[in-house]
């Protein structure tokens, strides 16, 4: 590991203030809010540059509010906060939950979601639980901004539709249906996920009518599987068929496309995320029963 070249910090009040010096600075400069990717990335050699652009003072990105029903998190505002948050623990639990989960306490703390998504880190918890619950990113150029899937966001490994001076503004997660449970399961090697799996299930009369299901960290994106989604249609909340679930489970590890690296083989993977979903589907549900 490197010791850091000389850099210029130039801090930014605002979202057009920051495209400004962005486009001036060029390729020399990169956006910092919480760093702890970037400038690890810096530090082994594998990015170098002189200028970081300081967006943590930019008020708009430090809200984190329910606007019209949908909670806003602002690009800067840390993993940390959002755990913490009795705004978010009251009306999207499960998203509290998945951060506590996220890297470790140092990390939480500096650590932005808006930057998690921005690096795109293919091993992200972040990212699959997002997309399935739907949720949406701001981004902003000057003045303009425009909002993104998660799956349109995100195009593959460290890679993502910002464009030139572009950055995140927010986060946007709407709020789960009444009748619906989420639920997010892990399995990682020294706190990097090596599996990720998230599921929102609606319970009707004690069927199912709505399933997402969406696996990450094992493939070069988080997807979502609408094949295994529908084989949970209709099923008994209660009394899940486990050929549903083990069928609903190999149509996600297919979907999820998993590639062989150092935490383990493909094949290794898709028994792996097989058994996540099984697990992930039952837990969503779990709160939605009827309690002895």
């Amino acid at each position: 590991m490197t010791t850091l070249a000389p850099l210029s910090i130039h801090r930014v009040i605002s979202v057009g203030q920051a495209s400004e010096v962005l486009a001036e600075l060029g390729d020399d400069a990169v956006v910092y809010s919480g760093g702890t990717e970037l400038l690890l990335l810096m530090k082994l050699g594998f990015a170098a540059y002189r200028h970081l652009v300081d967006i943590k003072p930019i008020a708009e990105l430090n809200r984190l509010e329910v606007v019209d029903g949908t909670l806003r998190i602002g690009g800067a505002v840390t993993h940390r906060a959002i755990e913490r948050s009795p705004l978010v623990a009251a009306g999207w639990p499960g998203l509290s939950k998945m951060e506590r989960v996220v890297a470790n306490i140092r990390v939480r703390n500096v650590g932005s979601l808006g930057g998690n998504l921005a690096f795109a880190d293919p091993h992200s918890d972040p990212a699959t639980f997002l997309l399935a619950a739907d949720a949406r990113v701001e981004l902003g150029l000057g003045d303009e901004r425009r909002s993104l899937p998660i799956d349109e966001f995100i195009l593959g490994p460290y890679e993502t539709a910002l464009r030139p001076h572009e950055i995140v503004v927010a986060i946007e997660v709407p709020a789960a249906p009444s009748d619906a449970g989420m639920a997010h399961l892990r399995f990682a090697f020294h706190e990097r996920p090596a599996a990720t799996v998230s599921c929102l299930i609606r319970v009707v009369n004690g069927r199912v009518v709505e399933a997402r299901v969406a696996v990450g960290s094992v493939g070069i994106n988080p997807v979502r599987v609408p094949v295994g989604e529908a084989l949970l249609l209709g099923a008994d909340a209660a009394n899940i068929d486990p050929t549903a679930l083990d069928s609903a489970g190999r149509a996600a590890a297919e979907a999820a496309d998993p590639v062989t690296d150092a935490n383990g083989s493909a094949d290794y993977k898709q028994d792996l995320v097989r058994v996540l979903v099984g697990r992930c589907v039952r837990m969503a549900v779990q709160p939605l029963l009827p309690q002895a």
